[in-house]
C-alpha cells in the first residue's frame, strides 16, 4: 500500500477513496455468489452494469495514482481483482446485449392469424397520470394488457380498455399488488390464483389466437421484491417462479409467463426458473430494455419480462414510453410459428438433477415462510402485517 505519512492530504484522501471504491466494486461483485436470500444480499444481482461502471472508473483512478507502480505486489492485486470483477459482471451481463445471438428468433410469418402482442405495465399504484397509461395502451393497441399495482381507482380509470378488449380477469387491490387483465382475444378458464403468498394474486389462462384453433397458456406474475419495506428474503419470490416453471416442466403446450418479477434476467433464480421451465428469454440477444427505475436513467435494469416457449418467434420488442410510474410499460409481438420449435428448443437451458433439487427446495422454504408469517399475524393480530427477517 501506498504510504500515507509522506503524501499530502489531498493526495490521501484520493487514495482512500479509490481503495474504498475498490472494496466496495468486489464486496458487491462477491456477494451475489453466496445463495442466501436476504435482502441486502440478493439486491446486487441489479446493478450489474452499474457495478462494471464503477469498476471501470475506479481502475483508471488507480492507475492515475500509479498503483502499479506501488512497491510489492499489492497495487497489482488490486487492480487484477478489479479487471476480474469487471470480466465476471461483464459475461453475466453480456447475453442481454446485441453481441451475442437471439435466443429466440425474429418472426418471418407473414399470417396475422398467428400473431399475439402483449403489453405489460406497472402502473405505480399511487400514480395518478391515468391519461397517460391508458394512451400509450391505447396507442399500441395489443391484444393483451396486463397492468399491475392497480387498485379500484385505477380500474375506474383503465375501464375504458374494456370496449376494445372485452375478455378480462381482474383483481384490483389497495396493497400493490392489485392486477387488471383485457384480452381481445378468447379466454378459456381465466383464474386468479395466490400460489404462495396470501396478498399476491398471479394470472392464470389459456389465450385462442386468432386462428379460430390455436390456444396458449398465460401466466402473469407479480412477486414481491427483496427489499425491506417489501420481503426481507427473495424467498416468496424466488419460489413463486419456480411454482410456475414446474408446472410448465415437460408440458408441450405453447406457454408464455409475463409480468414484473422484480427479479432482473441474469440472477441465479431467472436463468434456474429458464432451465426448469424450458422457456426462452426474447432478451437475449435483443438488449437489455430496461424498465426500471424509470426517473434513474443511471440506476435502471430490467425487471419486466416475457418469456416464451419455443414455439414462438418475435416480431417486435420495445419499452414503452413514460406514464408516470417507476416503471416503463414492455410490449412484445410474437408469432406462433410451431415449425421452427425443434430448431429453436436447441437454445433452451436445460436443467440437471441438481436444479431440480433446488428449485423443489426452494419451494418449500417458500411455502414454510409463508406459514411462518401467517403464524406470527395469527399470534399477533394487532400488529401491521410485515415480512419475517430469515
Amino acid at each position: 500500500m501506498p504510504d500515507f505519512d509522506t503524501l499530502p492530504l489531498w493526495l490521501t484522501i484520493l487514495h482512500g477513496l479509490v481503495l474504498l471504491l475498490t472494496v466496495s466494486t468486489l464486496v458487491a461483485t462477491l456477494l451475489p455468489l453466496l445463495r442466501e436470500t436476504a435482502w441486502w444480499i440478493r439486491i446486487f444481482d441489479f446493478p450489474r452494469l452499474q457495478i462494471v461502471a464503477i469498476a471501470l472508473v475506479t481502475i483508471g483512478a488507480a492507475l492515475m495514482l500509479g498503483w502499479h507502480q506501488l512497491p510489492g505486489y499489492w497495487g497489482w492485486a488490486a487492480l487484477g481483482s478489479l479487471v476480474a470483477a469487471v470480466l465476471y459482471q461483464w459475461f453475466r451481463i453480456m447475453p442481454y446485449t446485441r453481441l451475442v445471438g437471439k435466443q429466440v428468433g425474429d418472426s418471418t410469418l407473414k399470417d396475422g392469424k398467428r400473431h399475439l402482442s402483449l403489453a405489460m405495465m406497472n402502473v405505480l399504484q399511487f400514480n395518478k397520470q391515468s391519461d397517460k397509461a391508458l394512451a400509450v395502451l391505447q396507442d399500441i393497441d395489443p391484444d393483451i394488457i396486463m397492468t399491475v399495482e392497480t387498485d379500484q381507482w385505477w380500474y375506474e380509470q383503465l375501464k375504458p380498455l374494456e370496449q376494445t378488449h372485452p375478455y378480462t380477469c381482474h383483481e384490483p387491490l389497495d396493497n400493490t399488488y392489485g392486477l387488471l387483465f383485457f384480452s381481445r382475444l378468447p379466454l378459456e378458464n381465466c383464474e386468479i390464483k395466490y400460489l404462495l403468498d396470501d396478498d399476491v394474486p398471479s394470472l392464470h389462462t389459456r389465450v385462442q389466437l386468432p386462428d379460430g384453433r390455436t390456444w396458449v397458456r398465460l401466466y402473469g406474475l407479480h412477486p414481491k421484491p427483496p427489499a425491506p419495506a417489501e420481503s426481507k428474503t427473495s424467498t416468496k419470490r424466488d419460489a413463486e417462479l419456480l411454482l410456475v416453471g414446474k408446472a410448465i416442466d415437460n408440458k408441450e403446450e405453447p406457454t408464455i409467463v409475463f409480468g414484473d418479477m422484480n427479479d432482473v434476467a441474469w440472477s441465479h433464480t431467472s436463468e434456474l426458473f429458464r432451465r426448469i421451465s424450458g422457456l426462452l428469454d426474447p432478451r437475449v440477444g435483443r438488449g437489455l430494455l430496461p424498465t426500471f427505475h424509470a426517473d434513474y436513467s443511471l440506476l435502471r435494469w430490467p425487471l419486466d419480462h416475457v418469456f416464451v416457449s419455443a414455439d414462438f418467434k418475435v416480431d417486435d420488442m420495445e419499452r414503452l414510453p413514460y406514464v408516470g410510474s417507476d416503471h416503463f410499460p414492455i410490449f412484445i409481438k410474437l408469432s406462433y410459428e410451431p415449425h421452427d420449435k425443434a430448431e429453436q428448443e436447441e437454445n433452451c437451458e436445460e436443467a440437471d438433477a441438481d436444479d431440480h433439487a433446488e428449485a423443489v427446495e426452494k419451494i418449500k422454504e417458500g411455502f414454510e415462510e409463508e406459514d411462518e408469517e401467517e403464524a406470527h399475524e395469527a399470534a399477533n393480530p394487532d400488529q401491521p402485517k410485515k415480512e419475517l427477517t430469515t
